[in-house]
């Protein structure tokens, strides 16, 4: 079966396929001498509305479809619709195609495979489940060139368990803490992580008051469990370096008997701030991976506007048989 390799949702085994639909406007793609610098200028102007940071790339990935894509070369394409998993071979140059169709980008392809997503270990499967259209399959390409061979047999044939299972959990799983941790990161500075924070804490079951903003003597919120003591004294730092012994000392200076502290940060403790908090037990230390596990347990009772923020799913993912 032979076909036209379009633009977007295709995977690059053992080299590099493309992603983004299509700078139609420009009829210079057709020239294979066209630089990345020329690619980025003029993705920008066809999509002004595209954020900085994600016009580098998608120009890339335009740039290495034309470019560094080789005939010979394997590509992998699960399809969405059908949920089969296309090998195919390289078979053509880069084209331009001048048309009003969606996919002007184009190479040609003979599609060698066509296998369900079952034969494929839970590894594989995850790696070319990118958001990326185009990217090179390095930990599970060997699998998928084996896929070509008359005798593969696939995942589901297999005995024993899917190894690739732990490995595919725990990425998944890290992968979504640092989606958490930017977003905190990128969108909560100062007061707005403070706001954050007490906003946390109330999901949490904690009634809780922030300090006015420049008169708050080192404490940034205060927090209680019910109508009684003990007070809960919060001091958060939303900086990217490690916090520092002294500015703990600072939250216990500001406390009085019978108080208790909580420090919260972005990022973490020296090993004299991680010290000094493990000799005080009425100070509690939280840093941003510890941040990010107490977002995640209480995410459904956390305001809506901080949900919108950081956009999670509930799904359910499989995990090695032990950890049931």
């Amino acid at each position: 079966m032979t076909g036209k390799l379009a633009l977007p949702s295709l995977i690059a085994l053992c080299s590099i396929a493309l992603g983004r639909p299509v700078l139609s406007s420009m009829a210079i793609m057709g020239e294979i001498s066209i630089s990345g610098t020329m690619i980025k200028e003029h993705y920008a102007k066809v999509y002004p509305n595209d954020k900085p940071g994600a016009i580098p790339t998608s120009a890339g990935m335009l740039y290495r479809f034309i470019h560094e894509i080789k005939i010979g070369d394997y590509i992998v394409f699960p399809s969405k619709v059908d949920r089969i998993v296309n090998i195919g071979i390289v078979e053509g140059e880069y084209t331009y195609v001048d048309s009003e169709k969606e996919y002007v980008q184009q190479r040609k392809v003979k599609w060698l495979k066509h296998l369900p997503r079952t034969s494929f270990t839970q590894g594989a499967l995850y790696e070319i489940g990118s958001v990326m259209s185009l990217f090179m399959v390095k930990n599970y390409a060997d699998e998928y060139l084996a896929a070509l061979d008359k005798g593969f047999k696939s995942a589901v044939e297999s005995t024993g368990d899917d190894e690739t299972v732990g490995a595919t959990a725990e990425d998944i799983i890290e992968s979504t803490k640092d989606f958490v941790l930017k977003e905190l990161s990128r969108n909560l500075k100062g007061y707005a992580l403070e706001e954050f924070i007490a906003s946390l804490l109330q999901a949490m079951g904690y009634r809780t008051k922030i300090s006015p903003q420049g008169g708050d003597s080192g404490i940034d919120i205060t927090a209680y469990k019910d109508e009684l003591p003990p007070r809960i004294l919060v001091q958060v730092k939303s900086q990217d370096s490690d916090i520092k012994e002294i500015t703990i000392q600072s939250l216990k200076g500001a406390m009085t008997e019978g108080d208790y502290g909580l420090f919260v940060t972005l990022s973490h403790y020296t090993k004299k701030a991680q010290e000094y908090l493990d000799k005080t037990p009425i100070i509690k230390g939280i840093n941003g991976p510890e941040l990010v596990d107490l977002i995640l347990k209480y995410y459904d009772k956390l305001d809506e506007k901080y949900r919108d923020m950081i956009p999670l799913k509930m799904v359910y993912i499989p995990v090695p048989k032990s950890d049931n």
